[in-house]
This record gives C-alpha cells, sequence and structure tokens, in this order.
C-alpha cells in the first residue's frame, strides 16, 4: 500500500468556523430553483426542465458537502439546511447513512458492505437470468447509468430499505417520514408556480442522471484500497456541479476537506495522490465520455471477488 497520502498536512484547508461561501451557494441554489419553477415557464418548459435538472445535481452535491460537516460543524443545522429534496427522490437521512458507511475504504467496491458498489458477487450474477444481466450490463455503460441508472437505483434502493422496514428498522422509516414531508413541501412550492408537476418529477431525474456521471467511475475493483479511487483532472462546468468531488481520491482521503479546497489540495501534492492510487485518473470528462458512453468499465461480476466464509 502507499504511504505518501499520510504525510499530505490538510490542515490549512480544514475550516474552523462557519463556512459562508458554502453557506451561500445553498441559498443562492434555493434562490434560483424558485425563479427557475416562477418564471422559466413562461419562457421555455424545456429551459425550465434544464435548469431544474442542473440545480438537483447541485443540490445532491450541497447534500453531500452537509453530510461531511459543512458549512456548520453543526449536524442538525446542515441537516437542516438541506430538509428541501430538490431530487424528491432520495431521503438525505438514508443518504448519508450510506454513504458514511461507503468511506470504509477497505470495503470500497465490496458487493454486500459497500452500499454505493455497482459491482455484483459472481455467484450471484452467474445465477441471474439472461435479461436481468443484459439490463446491468447495459447499466454500466455511461449512456445507460445516465439514462437507466437513476431509475434502476431507486428500485433497489427502495426495495432494499423495504426490507429493512419490515424487520423493525425505525430509523429508516423516520428517514422515509422525513423524506415525505421535505417532499410534501417541495410539491406544495411548486404547485403556487407554473410549473407542471412532471416538469419538476424530470427535472430531479434529470439531476439524478448528472450524479451518476460523476458516480460511474469513481471506484474501480483493486486490491489495495486507495488504488479504487480515481481522480478526474476536470476544471469545466461538470466539475463545478460536482463540487470538485471529481478529484475523488482527495475526498476519500481527507473527507472532512471542504469542497472549494479540494483543488488546490490536489494541486500541491498532485504527485503523491496519483501515487496513492497508483495512477487511476482521467484527464476530463470528455475522455471519460469519449472511452465509455456505449461501453463497460468493468465487468458487473466483481472480478476480485471471493465468496465470503
Amino acid at each position: 500500500m502507499s504511504e505518501p497520502q499520510h504525510n499530505i498536512d490538510c490542515g490549512m484547508a480544514m475550516p474552523r468556523g462557519v463556512e459562508w461561501g458554502t453557506l451561500a451557494l445553498i441559498l443562492v441554489c434555493y434562490g434560483l430553483w424558485i425563479l427557475v419553477l416562477a418564471l422559466l415557464p413562461q419562457v421555455s418548459l424545456t429551459l425550465t426542465v434544464l435548469c431544474l435538472g442542473g440545480l438537483a445535481a447541485l443540490h445532491s452535491s450541497l447534500t453531500h458537502e452537509a453530510l461531511h460537516g459543512h458549512p456548520f460543524r453543526n449536524r442538525l443545522l446542515n441537516e437542516a439546511l438541506l430538509f428541501l429534496p430538490l431530487t424528491l427522490f432520495i431521503p438525505y437521512g438514508r443518504f448519508r447513512d450510506t454513504h458514511l458507511a461507503h468511506h470504509q475504504d477497505e470495503r470500497l467496491t465490496d458487493p454486500y458492505d459497500d452500499p454505493e458498489s455497482n459491482f455484483q458477487d459472481p455467484a450471484v450474477w452467474a445465477q441471474m437470468p439472461g435479461w436481468r444481466r443484459r439490463l446491468m450490463r447495459v447499466n454500466n455503460t455511461l449512456l445507460g447509468r445516465v439514462v437507466l441508472g437513476p431509475l434502476l437505483g431507486q428500485i433497489c434502493f427502495m426495495t432494499e430499505d423495504w426490507h429493512l422496514v419490515r424487520m423493525g428498522d425505525r430509523g429508516v422509516l423516520r428517514d422515509w417520514v422525513l423524506h415525505a414531508l421535505g417532499v410534501g413541501l417541495v410539491l406544495w412550492i411548486a404547485l403556487a408556480t407554473p410549473t407542471p408537476l412532471w416538469a419538476l418529477c424530470l427535472g430531479a431525474y434529470i439531476g439524478l442522471a448528472l450524479v451518476k456521471i460523476r458516480t460511474f467511475l469513481e471506484h474501480r475493483a483493486h486490491k489495495d484500497c486507495h488504488s479504487r479511487t480515481v481522480v478526474i483532472e476536470d476544471r469545466g462546468p461538470l466539475a463545478w456541479l460536482f463540487l470538485n468531488n471529481n478529484l475523488h481520491i482527495v475526498h476519500h482521503l481527507h473527507p472532512g476537506v471542504p469542497w472549494y479546497a479540494l483543488p488546490r489540495l490536489y494541486q500541491a501534492n498532485r504527485e503523491s495522490y496519483l501515487e496513492a492510487n497508483q495512477g487511476y485518473h482521467y484527464r476530463s470528462y470528455t475522455e471519460v465520455f469519449a472511452r465509455y458512453l456505449l461501453r463497460g468499465k468493468d465487468p458487473v461480476p466483481h472480478p476480485l471477488w471471493s465468496s465470503k466464509d
């Protein structure tokens, strides 16, 4: 395992108090969302849907910041700020709990213990019906992940949570109840504007589809846990929309560092990070699209997986 990443001093990048820039961005995101709902339908419903999609993706990125302790050091304040679910479909509490479990790097890509893994146990894969394997292969391309990924992910996510609720997990039930209240408030706001609910829902789906671009190749199968996490050296609109989480190895090694500090931390220690993840990097999202739009990056069955005892 590489060691240089342990020598990186990220102290100067760690927040000391309220992150006013992040707080302002959250408020701007909500403000723009309301303006889009209220004003853009009179101009173009297509533009309305696209803008709602971009804002939903940005809100998802801000939700990711909140669960990692930004902009406040107080968890309840952060959760209250992101209470309105602009993506409509994912409860904040469930995203928080599954994502923090995902941050146990030694379990990254584990078909069972990493909640965000897209890999399957080879033994389970071998028993799947052919139609399902074909569907998962399509979902394993970038185009498939963007078009089908939000729907397939939602079905799997809700099925697993339903099983947890049936087994008596009150925390999961609480998170869904709170989410329903948030969705109700979002719908109430939308109904007071000219935006039809179908446009709101389609915009939310587009937002989740945009997020799937980021998550598509964040992690690969590799024996060394740090070498599983990617860097995409992109500084364009997608990197901004993802709040620099394309520099993913930096985030996984320093999950408390806020989004705006990731680029300078990466640039100051670029060689150490690329050594830590053994060169798992791409120059831009343009390169990612060119390589994987119509083909998978990895096999669906985990190539290094051996069944648990």
